[in-house]
């Protein structure tokens, strides 16, 4: 019997994107959320968590590269790396591309978002058993408080401000990141859409122009995410985005995506207009 099965994620009042679905691979509530894998005609496999998309097979490529390859492009020499969130692995395989990397420090919440997206999304989470890897199934806000001058770049791959990353969103959160990083290290968060969460943006702004002396926004359009265009925060003490760029490395990483490349690390950090009276 051929189903016509839609599901439909209400990102606002009035705006909403739908799916149609083939299958459903995985449902399970865990201690946390509800967790949510399916099989979609258009998208491919996807994961929604509370009922929010998180990632999709056919456009995943966008958030991870972005996330990953302008903070660690900027580093002269990233060694030790820390992820808060992330549990589908695709922020790991990304940093993973980079040979200075020693260790990547996976702190996730919730461990069953984990073992599903090891099973039935392997070509994101395929990186996850790697012996770099150390997965930590943990509250990242108490992670990051016994970690002072311990990781040369974090990325913060968070959910939205609600339910289990709703601590991920304090100054006392973001002043524990603060000294969680080593002199020159770059940390870079997920900051929301420019579009439908603009209540969002001036509070993380808020919160991150009163802990971080640089901080910049870039963005990039990703087609399932709320409104389709989405931006991250690049963070430093020290650090300014587009000062120092590894030309060499970047050459050969731009082989291996499939969004990134040098022109797009140029020039994600032009912003609109409406965007710039958001973030200052």
């Amino acid at each position: 019997m051929n189903l016509d099965m839609w599901y439909t994620e209400k990102q606002d009042d009035g705006l909403g994107i739908s799916l149609k679905v083939n299958d459903i691979l995985y449902s399970e509530k865990s201690e946390f959320q509800q967790i949510d894998i399916l099989n979609t005609y258009f998208y491919g496999k996807v994961l929604y968590l509370d009922g929010l998309l998180m990632t999709t097979e056919k456009d995943e490529f966008i958030y991870h590269e972005m996330i990953s390859h302008i903070p660690l492009l900027s580093h002269p020499e990233p060694k030790q790396i820390l992820i808060i969130g992330g549990g589908d692995g695709g922020t790991v395989r990304e940093v993973l591309k980079y040979p200075s990397v020693k260790r990547v420090v996976l702190c996730e919440i919730d461990g069953k978002v984990i073992e599903a997206c090891k099973k039935h999304l392997p070509s994101i989470a395929g990186r996850l058993d790697d012996p770099k890897v150390d997965i930590q199934v943990r509250d990242g806000v108490t992670y990051i408080a016994d970690h002072k001058n311990s990781f040369d770049v974090i990325l913060i791959d968070s959910t939205d401000p609600l339910g289990p990353g709703e601590g991920l969103f304090t100054e006392e959160f973001y002043t524990n990141v603060k000294q969680a990083l080593k002199p020159n290290g770059i940390m870079v968060a997920q900051s929301e859409s420019p579009i439908s969460n603009q209540r969002e943006i001036k509070l993380i702004y808020g919160i991150l122009n009163k802990v971080f002396s640089n901080v910049h926004t870039y963005v990039a359009p990703i087609p399932t995410y709320p409104a389709g265009f989405w931006s991250w925060c690049f963070c430093s003490k020290a650090t300014k985005p587009l000062e120092y760029i590894n030309e060499e490395l970047q050459a050969k990483i731009e082989k291996e995506t499939k969004y990134y490349n040098k022109e797009i690390h140029n020039s994600a950090f032009a912003l609109p207009n409406f965007v710039k009276q958001l973030v200052e």
